[in-house]
């Protein structure tokens, strides 16, 4: 017989089961069922009034940008485009060179054949930006955060992790086998008993956000690395909404509050303030960098960054190790919505960082006054549980170092207007 004879005979009976009528009733009461379970949570969805509709944008991102089905150019106020680099002339220039000389894409993963200079150069600068041994690159920060502690920590170890980090940290820290331990939000005494708990471990490592992006505010990093350096401690922080703003030169919050030599592990990203096309990183000791090329699964299982986006972000990091100008900028206008908002009767979150939630704590108002200020011409965003925790609903504001003084001005004033047609302010 045949070996071709022989498969027909042998798939003759599935073809059997497959055209069973039983069987595929079964299988359409099954994904009927499923269909309807979908609906019945995203009718609840709708129904809290925490339905995340998404906007869309037909220009490219900057401090004015042209949304469809709206008139005319909007005011921008909840990009990360932190430093304005997004569609910064010579930014753009970059990722074009990088396309025209690197291609689209490597398809391919680092270890194979995903690997050319340009992300060995870029590597290089992330690592002298952060004055730390060495740097990997990863597709995302959500992937740096997911493929570290795994590779780091092991079932000998223990993780102290702020009960507000980032979702990334938080699935990051899950995968790994270390005793995990949270810590009361920004509370050094929980901490404390915390590391006090965890003295029998291996290895201790503390993990926080240097700024919580949801409230703009600061990791007492201070305070942290003292208990860190007491009690055997690491120190971790993710950096995401920090890089290349926060600082005397944008290199952080470690170096805003001095202690750039006292934290051991950052993992940021390309995708906010660094060009915002995509990309994540860590940057440490050479070992660990080492040890994760070999180990980490999102790095050594994603495809490498695309040329044009590695350009993009070269390019970034070098305008701000070239100068510290953009950087600087990035203060007076953030106080100046701050205070203009405050004096107006509105709750603003955080401290001195241009994140600046507005707090509203209702969903339902927090989804309609950002519909309102659309049709005054600003574009912001209503923030809602999941996303933030129940009863904390809030509009987030951003800042960047592309907006004007008049920019700041008229999205205040959108604000008083809209405040005061839903009872906040008065």
């Amino acid at each position: 017989m045949s070996l071709g004879k022989a498969a027909r005979n042998l798939t003759r009976p599935l073809r059997g089961v497959l055209r069973c009528p039983a069987l595929n009733r079964s299988y359409a009461t099954a994904a009927a069922a499923a269909r309807s379970v979908l609906e019945q949570e995203l009718d609840t969805i709708r129904a809290a009034g925490t339905w995340k509709a998404e906007r869309v944008i037909i220009s490219k991102q900057g401090p004015h940008i042209n949304v469809d089905g709206s008139r005319g150019s909007m005011l921008n106020f909840c990009a990360n485009n932190y430093l304005g680099l997004s569609s910064h002339p010579e930014v753009v220039q970059a990722g074009i060179d990088a396309l025209k000389s690197y291609g689209a894409g490597l398809s391919s993963v680092r270890f194979i054949c995903g690997t050319q200079d340009l992300h060995k150069n870029l590597e290089q600068k992330l690592a002298e930006f952060h004055e730390r041994e060495d740097c990997i690159l990863y597709a995302s920060c959500f992937d740096a955060n997911a493929g570290l502690f795994e590779v780091l920590l092991g079932p000998d170890d223990a993780v102290l992790s702020d009960e507000l980090n980032h979702a990334s940290i938080i699935d990051g820290i899950r995968l790994c086998r270390a005793k995990r331990m949270r810590y009361k939000h920004m509370d050094l005494g929980d901490l404390e008993n915390k590391l006090k708990e965890a003295q029998s471990s291996r290895m201790r490592l503390v993990v926080t956000d240097g700024v919580f992006s949801m409230d703009g505010d600061v990791a007492p990093l201070q305070g942290i690395c003292d208990l860190a350096e007491n009690y055997g401690a690491m120190v971790f922080i993710d950096e995401c909404h920090a890089t290349g703003f926060l600082g005397e030169r944008g290199r952080g919050t470690d170096e805003l509050l001095g202690v750039m030599d006292r934290v051991h592990i950052v993992n940021s990203t390309l995708g906010k303030a660094l060009g915002g096309a995509a990309g994540g990183y860590t940057v440490g000791p050479k070992p660990l960098i080492d040890l994760l090329r070999q180990r980490s699964r999102p790095y050594l299982f994603s495809n490498s960054l695309p040329p044009p986006v590695v350009g993009c972000a070269t390019k970034a990091v070098e305008l701000l190790l070239a100068s510290n100008e953009i950087a600087q900028s990035m203060t007076a206008k953030t106080m100046r919505f701050r205070n203009k908002m405050t004096e107006a009767g509105f709750t603003i979150a955080g401290s001195a960082h241009p994140i600046c939630p507005v707090m509203l704590g209702d969903a339902k108002l927090a989804s309609l006054m950002s519909d309102d200020m659309l049709k005054l011409g600003v574009y912001v965003i209503g923030f809602s549980y999941p996303v933030v925790p129940k009863g904390k609903a809030r509009i987030r504001v951003q800042i960047s170092a592309a907006h004007t003084n008049e920019d700041i001005d008229r999205c205040v004033d959108a604000f008083i207007q809209t405040g005061r047609k839903h009872g906040v302010v008065s």
